[in-house]
This record gives structure tokens, sequence and C-alpha cells, in this order.
């Protein structure tokens, strides 16, 4: 007797035809492997981990726990992704993009990484320094001059007839480029400061059809928090150094970065605003209700202010959408000194300058003791009181929707995860991240 190796379809009950067609789609559609048994991705090269002085085995404990996560229903679904001595050896999605729709996350699904956008920006400022369009002392006011002759708002006194609970007094000296990158220009915030419940007013709003300079000249309106260089406070300074990249290449920030940085590297699946044709593998944002559970606060659809328009608002501070592997090749370009597969957009000096401290011994409270800020990018200057397994020198920031990245140039090693949560603070999952990384290097 002879067997055919077709399947006659006809005969098949309708339940086993459906799981039939099911695995047909799976295995059609899941994106091809590499032999270091990692999905297979353009300009992502992948290694064993052993071949780069990591552990398999260990590695497995990362999975494990930020599979705890999503069981707790404290996260949807994570990617996470590791590289070591520029190859990939961890690639991993786990649980849902979209828990409503029941869609698996996948390594390639696009992601709102907030405040991650910056270090692009930074790099955006540094390639015009490099053209020799300024210096990092100059006042930002030559190409913003609304930002020119600030005021500084200080406790009003109280044996005087002040209106306001506070007055202003005149700054000590202009905002630089260089406060603004490393967050010591004093501009007023949503965070601290005595000027907070205006800038409350007066920023809170982030309407389509304004553009960052129409935010920035809103922005400069208000007094500094303190004198420019005096103490280190997060702001929308980079919003402000994004504005000037506009003002000096005569292009948006969009097309600058599209064509002097994006393109460039490949990075085909980086925008401000996502092409409907990318909405399936766009993650669903969550928020946590009080018992740390996670709740729909956005769904993946063209209704999401990342995909409708008017498409006019494109901040220096915020709001880029990327993928896992975009984000890669990015930060694997300033971990080569400025230039990847051929392709150069920083000297290696510059990169340098980027990621020293600027900020000496201020205390940046956001990320606590150990750490100072260069430019764009707040650095781990002693490991003790950082308490991290980051050894000194790595760089790294995260964004407000759960999104964390590092580079660690003494380990040649770049780490990546995206999950989409708000907040991410109630969790220790970006911590946890970093410590089950460096527990699987093993040479």
């Amino acid at each position: 007797m002879t067997y055919s190796n077709k399947i006659n379809f006809r005969f098949l009950p309708s339940r086993l035809l459906g799981l039939v067609f099911l695995s047909f789609l799976v295995l059609t559609f899941q994106l091809p492997v590499t032999s270091a048994g990692l999905p297979k991705m353009d300009g992502v090269p992948t290694a064993k981990p052993e071949d780069v002085g990591m552990s398999s085995e260990r590695l497995k404990r990362l999975d494990k726990v930020m599979q705890g996560y999503i069981d707790r229903k404290e996260t949807a679904g994570v990617v996470t992704l590791v590289a070591r001595k520029g190859k990939v050896v961890h690639f991993s999605a786990l649980g849902e993009r979209d828990v409503e729709s029941g869609a698996a996350m996948k390594h390639d699904n696009i992601f709102r990484i907030a405040s991650m956008a910056k270090p692009i920006t930074s790099v955006a400022v540094m390639m015009l320094y490099e053209e020799g369009h300024f210096q990092l002392r100059d006042p930002i006011s030559k190409w913003l001059p609304e930002f020119a002759n600030m005021n500084v708002a200080i406790p009003s006194p109280p044996n005087e007839p002040v209106r306001e609970h506070y007055k202003t007094v005149p700054a000590n000296g202009p905002i630089t480029i260089q406060q603004l990158l490393t967050h010591t220009a004093g501009l007023a915030n949503g965070n601290r400061g005595i000027a907070q419940s205006e800038y409350a007013k007066a920023m809170a709003e982030f309407p389509l059809h304004e553009t960052d300079h129409d935010r920035m000249r809103r922005l400069a309106k208000l007094p500094l928090s303190f004198h420019p260089g005096e103490h280190w406070e997060y702001t929308l300074g980079t919003s402000a150094l994004g504005v000037m990249v506009q003002e000096i290449s005569g292009m948006t920030l969009d097309e600058f970065f599209r064509e002097r940085i994006f393109k460039p590297l490949g990075m085909t699946d980086t925008h401000y605003f996502l092409p409907e044709s990318k909405l399936d593998r766009f993650a669903a944002l969550y928020s946590l209700d009080d018992d740390k559970k996670i709740q729909l606060a956005e769904a993946p659809t063209a209704e999401s202010r990342w995909v409708r328009g008017p498409r006019v608002q494109f901040r220096g501070a915020g709001g880029l959408l990327t993928s896992p592997r975009d984000y890669f090749r990015f930060h694997q370009m300033m971990l080569n000194g400025g230039e990847l597969d051929g392709v150069r957009l920083l000297s290696r000096k510059t990169v340098e300058l980027m990621t020293t401290n600027h900020t000496g011994d201020k205390p940046i409270w956001l990320t606590g003791p150990g750490y100072g800020f260069g430019l764009g990018y707040a650095i781990v200057t002693d490991q003790g009181p950082a308490a991290t397994l980051r050894s000194e020198g790595s760089y790294f920031w995260t964004g407000a929707f759960g999104t964390v990245f590092w580079v660690d140039p003494k380990e040649e090693l770049i780490g990546i995860m995206m999950e989409q949560i708000y907040p991410y603070t109630r969790l220790n999952i970006m911590p946890d991240m970093i410590s089950m990384t460096y527990q699987a290097i093993v040479d």
C-alpha cells in the first residue's frame, strides 16, 4: 500500500481543518530563524551566547522573570534584546501586543518610546555641531530668540507686596546648548519648581495642530526654576534643541531624522506618525490600576494620536515610534563610535564627549546617587551608590511608556526592553531586565 503526502482537505472535520489552517498560518508568517535560534531580521547579526561570553542557560532566567510580570497581569507583553560584541544573543517576544484582540507580541512590533527619542535628537544636534554650526557654550537664543533675557522665579519675600507666590529676577547668564543637552538650563517643568502650576496651565495640552516651536514659545514665557547651570532638572530642553535643528537645517525634524539618520542606518520602522499599513504591528498602551493590574489606555488603531493627522508636531523630547530592531541599530552605531555598516554619523571623539559626565556632582534626582548626565544620556558614574550591575561609563535612558535601553562600552553590551505600560515606575521590570542580563555574563 502506498500513501500520498498530500492532504485531502475535503474529508477533514471542520474543527481539524481549522487547526490545520492555523498551523499553516503560523508556519508561513513567523519570522525565519538564524543558526543561533533567534529571529532573523535584516541588520541584526546574531550569535550563540557562548560565542560572546554569555550563558544560554542563564539567559533563560530573563524570559522567566519577564513572563512573571505577564502572568501577574502587570504588563501585557514584553520584547527584550541583548547584544554583546556586535552580536544579538537574546531576542525574545512574550505575551500579547494587544490583549483585547489576543494578538501575540512579536519581535517586530512597534512601540511608543517617549523620552527615548531624546538620544536621537541629541545625535542630530551633534551632527550639526560637527559641521561647524555652533559651539556647545553658544546661547540657544541665537536660533530661538524667545529664550533671550530669561528671568528666574524666586520665592516672594514676606515683606514685599507681591501678588504672585513668587517674584522674578534676571537670569545670571544665557541658556546654552550644552545646558539644554544636560538638563541644567533651568526651564520650567511639570516635576518641580516654584512655577510648576503655571507650567501645568501653559503646557499641559499637546494639540496635534500645534508645532513644537509653538510649544517652545509658550515655554519661553515662563520663568526659569533656577539660574542656568545651577542644578539638574529634567525638562523639555531637548524639544528646544529639536527646533534649533530645524532652524539650522531648513528641514522639519521628521525630515532631518528620516534623511540624515533613519535612512542611512536602515531604520525602516521609526516614525513620528505610524503609517496605517503598520497598524497590525502597533502595540496597545496600558495603564496600571490601584492593584497594579493592566487596563487599556489606548488601542492600537487609526484613532491613536500616534497615527492620525495633521502630522505637524515633531517633538525633540519625545513622540517617536520604533521597533527593537531599529533602536538596536541606532545604539550599535553609538557603541561602534558613531559608525554602522560603513555609514558614519559621528566621530568617535564626539561620541566620547556625549557619553562623558558633564554635570559633575550635581544630584540627578530622577536616577538617584551614582549617576551623572552627558549630552542626551544619563551616565553611570559610581557603580556602588548606583546599585547597578551596569559598568561605570554605561549610558542609558528610559521612556515613559515602559521602554529602556543601555549601552555598556566596557562590556561591549547593549540591552533593550520594550513594553507599553504607564506608569512603569510602580514595577521593578526595568532593573530586573538589567540584573537578569548581567548575571548571564560568564567570561
